[in-house]
């Protein structure tokens, strides 16, 4: 008599890790002051800082998480400080007729 074959048990789920809501400051270099908040009523998403009272707001979707809101305004703090770099440098080297 041959014995009954046990069921294999199926792998463990790997737990998701939990995503940062607390984040540092662009412009005072805080850690931990920036909030990140979520309306979804009105689909919009505000991250400000505690401390130098720096705010960015955009809009957002139903998968829109606190790090995607940071992210964007670290994007756009990036964009603007390099547009101010480009215009800087074009008056520069512009060259006047006498």
């Amino acid at each position: 008599m041959g014995k009954r074959k046990s069921r294999a048990k199926p792998p463990p789920k790997k737990r998701m890790d939990k995503l940062d809501t607390v984040f540092s400051c662009p412009f005072c270099s805080h850690g931990t002051s920036v909030e990140c908040r979520i309306d979804m009523k009105n689909l919009i998403g505000e991250a400000s800082c505690r401390i130098c009272q720096e705010s960015f707001s955009t809009t957002i979707t139903a998968l829109t998480e606190p790090i995607d809101i940071y992210s964007e305004w670290i994007d756009e703090c990036e964009r603007v400080n390099n547009l101010e770099d480009e215009e800087g440098s074009h008056t520069d080297s512009e060259v006047l007729p006498p």
